[in-house]
């Protein structure tokens, strides 16, 4: 199979890639990023000699080089995407112009060339927050930052494609990824990175907003699920079955490293800030996957990944 991957030099296109191309020893690989910021070759440099891989620079918003690139693929799998929520409450035209107006680019791509596959990569952020019970396929979407309501739009304009016009689509949303190569903006690693400098970790309002965590790879083995057994026109949730307070995994990460609470700086709370996220991902468990790393076990190897790395996140602060 030959994937178009989009957005493949970030975190959990990174993944995505070296963990297909390990796993399936014919494939092939087409990666087109446009190394914004949050994008770094350097995440793939292992496998940057593999002659199954090609690296190409660009835009999904440039239609002329998408087409060229979709035109003889099997599989798009859209990565490709504007993701912090406090970028997105300051300014949210790149959010708008990459999460929906690159997924139109794509999605024509993908229908003018008669690809296979088009799985569109997205978030329980989608959903909004939600104070008992999980969110399901078929829950009504709310977001509530603009990162949000751009994704939303995107898998709104993907599963239309699909209805309208027969664009084999398919949208996975999965709960807060962690692992290694994220980008030290996100909550995760920006706590790790701080506290190996001796630095203070910004936490917000009071803590208790409760997260889904995931590992990374897990991830990875959820959306190649997807890809291989998944149906044309669903939605697939992939959840980390992990729900903790932030001040919980905030202890959780000071006790790994050894530091004391005091390390802790509270500040005020970040606007519109969800309260909770949870997902039900009985449905791609009825294809075969589950999750298989342990929490604990999981941010153990990360925080290891980012103490051993720190010549890769050192020049990203």
């Amino acid at each position: 199979m030959k994937l178009l991957i989009t957005g493949g030099c970030g975190f959990i296109g990174s993944n995505f890639i070296r963990y297909m191309l390990k796993k399936y020893k014919n494939s092939k690989v087409v990666n087109i990023d446009k190394l914004t910021y949050c994008g770094c070759r350097g995440n793939l440099t292992d496998i940057e000699k593999d002659k199954r891989y090609t690296f190409v620079k660009g835009d999904i918003c440039d239609k002329k080089l998408v087409d060229r690139l979709a035109k003889d693929c099997d599989a798009i799998v859209n990565f490709a995407a504007e993701s912090h929520v406090d970028r997105s409450i300051k300014d949210a035209s790149c959010f708008v112009r990459t999460n929906v107006h690159g997924t139109h680019v794509l999605l024509d791509a993908a229908r003018k060339y008669k690809v296979k596959r088009f799985i569109q990569i997205s978030t329980d952020e989608c959903y909004g927050s939600i104070r008992r019970g999980s969110f399901k396929e078929t829950s009504l979407l709310h977001p509530n930052s603009p990162y949000a309501a751009s994704k939303a739009a995107g898998d709104h304009l993907a599963l239309a494609y699909y209805t309208t016009f027969n664009v084999p689509v398919i949208v996975t949303r999965s709960s807060n990824n962690f692992g290694p190569y994220q980008f030290p903006e996100k909550v995760i690693p920006l706590f790790i990175t701080n506290l190996l400098e001796n630095k203070k970790v910004p936490l917000y309002g009071d803590g208790m907003n409760v997260r889904d965590w995931l590992y990374v790879e897990d991830n990875c083995r959820g959306i190649d699920t997807v890809l291989n057994k998944g149906k044309s026109g669903e939605i697939y949730n992939i959840g980390g079955s992990y729900e903790i307070p932030n001040i919980k995994l905030t202890r959780a990460i000071l006790k790994h490293l050894n530091k004391s609470a005091d390390m802790i700086k509270y500040v005020p709370d970040r606007l519109g800030h969800d309260r909770r996220y949870s997902l039900e991902s009985k449905k791609i468990k009825r294809l075969g996957w589950k999750p298989l790393k342990n929490f604990n076990e999981a941010i153990e190897e990360t925080i290891e990944w980012y103490r051993n790395n720190k010549s890769w996140w050192k020049s990203k602060k």
